[in-house]
Order: C-alpha cells, then sequence, then structure tokens
C-alpha cells in the first residue's frame, strides 16, 4: 500500500513539474501551475484518505481527491491571472486586457479574443 501512496505521489510531482500552458507564448500561467500542483496534492490527499477510510481503495481516493483538488487549484490560479492582467484602452475608448507585456494575448472586457 506504502508503494500505491508513493508512486501517485510521485506521479503529482511529475505533473506539477511539466505544466505549461501552449496557449500562453509556451511558458506556464497560475491557471495551469495551481491546476497541476491541486491536482497532486488531492491526488496524495485522496490516496491516504481513501486508503484510511471506507473499503480502503486508494485509487478511487486518488483520483476524487486529483479531481477536486485540479479544479480548486484552477481556480484560484485563474483569480490569480486575472489580477496578473494588463489594462489597455484603444483610440475609441474600449478596454482589452492582455496577459503578457508584448499584447499577443489579449481580450476585449467581454472576453473575446483582440486581433
Amino acid at each position: 500500500m506504502n508503494k500505491a501512496i508513493i508512486a501517485i505521489a510521485g506521479a503529482g510531482l511529475l505533473v506539477t513539474a511539466c505544466a505549461s500552458d501552449p496557449y500562453y507564448g509556451g511558458g506556464p500561467n497560475e491557471t495551469v501551475k495551481q491546476g497541476a500542483i491541486g491536482a497532486g496534492i488531492g491526488a496524495v490527499a485522496g490516496a491516504i484518505i481513501g486508503n484510511n477510510v471506507g473499503g480502503g481503495n486508494a485509487g478511487t481516493g486518488a483520483a476524487i481527491g486529483a479531481v477536486v483538488g485540479g479544479a480548486a487549484g484552477a481556480i484560484r490560479g485563474s483569480n490569480q491571472d486575472r489580477r496578473n492582467q494588463q489594462r489597455y484602452q484603444d483610440n475609441q475608448g474600449r478596454y482589452y486586457y492582455c496577459y503578457d507585456n508584448r499584447q499577443t494575448e489579449c481580450y476585449w472586457e467581454n472576453g473575446q479574443r483582440r486581433y
């Protein structure tokens, strides 16, 4: 049983180590990074709880923990990404937001992509 917990923890760490978003310039953003971290932590916690509670199934607990932890981490990271955005105004007075200083990833206030 300890081998299963170690394997699940290792898999969670591997997922968080290479978390990157190809749509965000290839580098990590907070939504992806914190979602992966949350999934890793949730999988480990779920495996431990699943092993000690109920039927003693660490795999089911790890899967549930990974889903819940990943969702919670992604929500937290998304909120952080929104705080990191830069707000700009075009020559017609409309506001848009960019994720980087080069203004390659920009969106209007309604969420549509600005090209």
